[in-house]
Parts: C-alpha cells; structure tokens; sequence
C-alpha cells in the first residue's frame, strides 16, 4: 500500500497538478490539506474518474480543509476530533478514515504565526487534542497513520539553518515536545525509517528562490504505529511536483508499506 500526503494550498488552484501526480504516481491513499473549498464545491467526479473514493472535512471552504482519497476502501469517516459539532479551534483540520484495513487521518496543524501570539497557544492547544484524541479513538498496537502538515519541523536536521529558524514557529521545544508525545504513545516518524539525512526537505517559501536555493523544512510527515514501520519499504519526497506552473508550496511525501 502506498499512503501519501500532500497540502495542496488551494485545490481549485492545483487540482490539475493533483490529478497529474495521481496519474504517475499512483497512491492507493492520498491526505490532502488546505484544500480552501467547500463540501459542496468539491471536486469528487475528477477522483472518481481516476478510481479514488473521497472524503472532505472543508466547511464554508474558504481556509483550511483537509481530505483523503483512497482507490481501496473508504469506511467510517470522522470529521474532527468527534465527528459532531466541536468548537472552533478544531476548524476543519482532520479527518479520519479507514482505508485498506488502515485507520488513516488527514491533520492540517494550526501555523501559531508568532511564538507568544494567541495563534501559538491555540496551535499548543490544537496539538494537546490531537494526543488525546489519538489516546481514545485508536490502537498502538493496530494500524494507524496519521499524516499531515504537522507545521513542526521535528528536530534541526530538518530545518534549513537552525540558527535562522530559532526563535520562530515549528522549532521551538513546545512544538517539538507535543510532537514527541504522539511518538511516544507508538507512532514513528515512517521517512526516518528510511533516511537519516538533514535538509531532505518538503516545504519551501514561495518567496526569495527559496526553493531554488533550498532554504525549507521537513513539516509534512507520515505517522504510523509500529505495526506499520516494520513493513515500511520505500519513501520519497517528491521534489518533482513542487517544480513547474502553479506548485503548491509543499511536495508531497508517499510511502510504501510491504
């Protein structure tokens, strides 16, 4: 099974970059975050036309938005942390599924904008719902993958130059501890499976070439119980996709499980 996740940065924008990835790169599950559309407004008939059954959390559709499209299997979808009305905070940054026998989750985590702002107490907060969350509704022991745009980059390998990034959101320890709290509940970072090198990025800003001089973050991550990690064979971030007209920001990241 291949899982891959992607924030898509508008999929108005980028549908047609989405369906060009789907078609060479042939995910059985795809996570999708910051669709910015609406339930209604959806796209299902362009996924469907390619084999993928989908589910969208996107609300008025104008900011955030997360989905997931599968080609085996979509059962038991659960919009937030209840799959009822929650309070704002959540604003439609998960979604759940079971897909090929896999409880998988979309997350969108909130950016915090400026350590100290009232946006980082709410990314904190977001971030102590998501463990909870994570704690009641599902197994260590099974298989689970959550993945997303954690908007955390999880150590400095990760990170451009640390000495840069300090001081600003997705590096600081309160970011990085509520991140190891899912790892320590039985949830393993799938790419560092693989690779153990620094700057294998998957996010780079639009502005100053950033991504020409390969200046970004690795903030796009694949979770998944220990089940899972041992049947990890391959994983890629696909620099590819973020190159050409119109990219989204993010270059989507896909593992294989044997």
């Amino acid at each position: 099974m291949r899982i891959a996740t992607w924030n898509v940065n508008s999929l108005k924008a980028r549908l047609p970059r989405v369906e060009e990835w789907l078609g060479y790169a042939h995910p059985d599950v795809l996570c999708m975050q910051e669709t910015k559309i609406s339930d209604a407004a959806f796209p299902t008939m362009a996924f469907e036309a390619l084999g993928y059954e989908v589910a969208h959390h996107g609300g008025a559709g104008r900011w955030n938005g997360v989905a997931i499209a599968s080609r085996v299997g979509i059962d038991d979808a659960v919009a937030g942390f209840s799959g009822e009305d929650e309070a704002e905070i959540v604003e439609t940054r998960l979604l759940s599924a079971t897909c090929g026998g896999v409880r998988v989750s979309s997350v969108y985590v909130p950016n915090g904008r400026s350590v100290g702002s009232e946006h980082y107490d709410a990314k904190l907060e977001w971030l102590d719902n998501l463990a909870a969350h994570v704690r009641q509704s599902c197994d260590p022991d099974g298989e689970v993958a959550i993945c997303g745009d954690f908007n955390i980059a999880p150590d400095d390998r990760d990170v451009w130059d640390p000495r840069k990034a300090s001081g600003g959101t997705h590096v600081t320890p309160a970011e990085r501890e509520r991140l190891q709290r899912l790892l320590d509940w039985g949830l393993v970072d799938a790419f560092r499976t693989r690779y153990q090198d620094d700057r294998l990025f998957s996010w780079w800003d639009y502005r100053a070439g950033d991504f020409h001089q390969h200046r970004g973050m690795r903030i796009d991550l694949v979770l998944v119980t220990r089940k899972l990690a041992e049947r990890v064979g391959y994983a890629l971030i696909d620099r590819f996709a973020r190159k050409g007209k119109l990219p989204s920001d993010h270059a989507p990241l896909f593992v294989d499980f044997e």
